[in-house]
């Protein structure tokens, strides 16, 4: 298993691919920040590999 994560650019929140991933589409959960992060911010390398072992990154 990976650890696929991506970071909020404009503060820095570190957000799970999961959580990515079932919102598709969400503002980032760091204190006072407005960014909107989607889970085709991730690479396409990492979007592909977490389609392919979804099972393996559910809580």
């Amino acid at each position: 298993m990976r650890i696929i994560t991506h970071t909020c650019p404009a503060c820095g929140t570190v957000v799970a691919a999961n959580e990515l991933e079932r919102n598709r589409v969400m503002k980032c959960p760091g204190l006072g920040c407005q960014e909107v992060l989607r889970f085709e911010d991730l690479s396409e390398d990492a979007r592909e590999h977490f389609r392919e072992h979804w099972d393996r990154y559910q809580i």
